[in-house]
């Protein structure tokens, strides 16, 4: 009988994307182009929202930003301000009820919010917010910020929006919506990317925007203006911007996997190119793990700068000995007749005529399961390939994350309980090589432990997630559990400092 296939491939996956417009006549229009340049980081359901200056229009739903954004949808968000939001779930089920912006109807007005991270201690405040009588309309961490806000004394959204967020845990890039202003925030970690821009329409006006990647600023014609900074809240509203540093300040987390894998190639995330990074890892891997082969090929589209700084590197030509189908659908019918490898090669063929008789240097990003690597490896030796060896541009994935990244649970993970030369064995490989810890700080520029390496290394950055590895291996657990025990007090003195950019 034939059957539904999901084309889940295994790599890790963000959680979303997001992109805010403040000051554009099409700001919905808008939203949705720079949503199509983020697609990568969401593709499960999309959402915008737009406000006219007196209403909020809302429109969201599941699939691919193509598909939801029809002309005669985006005609009913009008307005010159709009966020949106492309959602991959990490916390919470995958349905409608959990697409993202989320809106909501409160003492502080009408607000739209969409986030991209992931609250480390969101399952023990959604505890103590339904003890307190909050009724959740939505299984996402992001609702959470929502009651919070709700909840505050303060007088204004930004003060609100300050408390709610300094007792949470965890990574958070947020855009907020109200009827006439676009807040951005960032958590004080600068886990995930967030970046300010500007359009300068042809009438002459300056229309500001925000996002995830500066990708979609490409699209636009816009000019990236600078980062968000880590524990930042910028306010856009008509007199202008406002920086809010509503947060103490933490040692940097940023994700080092933004530069491996997530973000795409044409972006700048956290201050440098990650097409440069790319190619570095690939030089470097050839430095760390060289051999004699005829060919370098990349697993497409991620592996394929780090194997051209391996082939550069190495002296070894690089060829696309794997084509990649770009026009596969979320799902697809299988045929009634069982295919070998049918799943990997609907999405993977390699070239024989390239492949036949070779030694091929076969580089990709990762290794998660092992499970695709491996039918790749297979498919590559039945074209005829005399050797094949595997390199890896990132060091062993050992540990699951818990900052905004879909990512299996320890066991699952072929790295956390075998050795390369195991992981090796499992893949048919002649070798397998990964690039260093050192050597992926080098090539992302770290010279100062501004990243996360949690997945690499099992040492997480915020308390509460030690705190629950540290009960689970106690209690003969993995650890892979979404975290909620407790989280940092919320009580210190929080020092806010506020400017101004014109």
């Amino acid at each position: 009988m034939s059957q539904k296939l999901a084309f889940a491939d295994d790599h890790f996956h963000d959680e979303c994307g997001v992109f805010g417009v403040f000051g554009h006549p099409e700001a919905s229009n808008l939203a949705y182009l720079g949503l199509y340049a983020l697609q990568h980081r969401g593709q499960e359901s999309a959402g915008i929202v737009s406000s006219d200056g007196k209403e909020l229009h809302v429109h969201r739903a599941m699939g691919e930003v193509e598909e939801i954004f029809q002309p005669s949808v985006l005609a009913q968000l009008p307005g010159s301000l709009a966020i949106g939001h492309t959602r991959y779930s990490t916390a919470g089920d995958k349905a409608l009820l959990n697409a993202q912006p989320i809106m909501i109807d409160c003492n502080k007005g009408k607000v739209a919010l969409g986030h991209n991270g992931n609250l480390t201690n969101a399952a023990e405040w959604r505890r103590k917010l339904e003890h307190r009588g909050s009724i959740f309309q939505t299984n996402s961490d992001t609702e959470v910020i929502v009651h919070l806000i709700a909840r505050s004394q303060a007088r204004n959204l930004s003060g609100a929006l300050g408390d709610a967020l300094n007792q949470v845990e965890g990574a958070y890039s947020l855009l907020v919506l109200t009827q006439d202003e676009l807040y951005a925030v960032r958590d004080p970690r600068g886990f995930r990317p967030l970046v300010l821009g500007k359009l300068t329409t042809p009438g002459g006006f300056v229309c500001w925007l925000v996002a995830s990647e500066t990708c979609a600023f490409d699209l636009l014609n816009a000019q990236y203006v600078r980062e968000i900074e880590p524990g930042e809240m910028v306010r856009i509203s008509k007199s202008g911007i406002e920086s809010i540093h509503f947060a103490p300040e933490k040692q940097l987390q940023q994700c080092i996997f933004e530069h491996v894998y997530f973000s795409r190639p044409d972006s700048i995330i956290f201050g440098r190119s990650v097409n440069e990074s790319r190619e570095m890892l690939g030089r470097l891997l050839a430095q760390e793990h060289p051999v004699d082969a005829d060919i370098v090929v990349p697993v497409p589209d991620s592996g394929v700068p780090a194997a051209v700084g391996y082939a550069l590197e190495s002296k070894i030509p690089f060829r696309m000995g794997l084509i990649r189908n770009h026009y596969i659908g979320r799902t697809f019918i299988e045929p009634s007749q069982a295919i070998r490898n049918f799943g990997v090669k609907l999405k993977l063929n390699p070239i024989r005529g390239l492949i036949e008789g070779k030694r091929v240097i076969l580089v990709d990003d990762s290794i998660v399961r092992g499970t695709t690597s491996r039918k790749i490896v297979r498919m590559v030796r039945e074209v005829g390939a005399k050797e094949v060896h595997v390199r890896i541009s990132c060091p062993p994935t050992i540990s699951p994350c818990y900052y905004g990244v879909d990512t299996p649970t320890r066991e699952e993970l072929i790295a956390s309980s075998n050795t390369p030369e195991e992981i090796c064995k499992f893949l048919g490989a002649n070798s397998l090589g990964y690039v260093s810890l050192p050597a992926l700080r080098r090539a992302v520029g770290d010279t100062a432990g501004r990243f996360c390496t949690s997945c690499y290394t099992g040492i997480y950055p915020t308390d509460l997630v030690q705190l629950e590895v540290r009960e689970s291996a106690a209690n003969g657990k993995s650890g892979e559990q979404t975290p909620g025990n407790g989280s940092e007090s919320a009580s210190a003195e929080r020092p806010v400092v506020v400017e101004r950019e014109s």
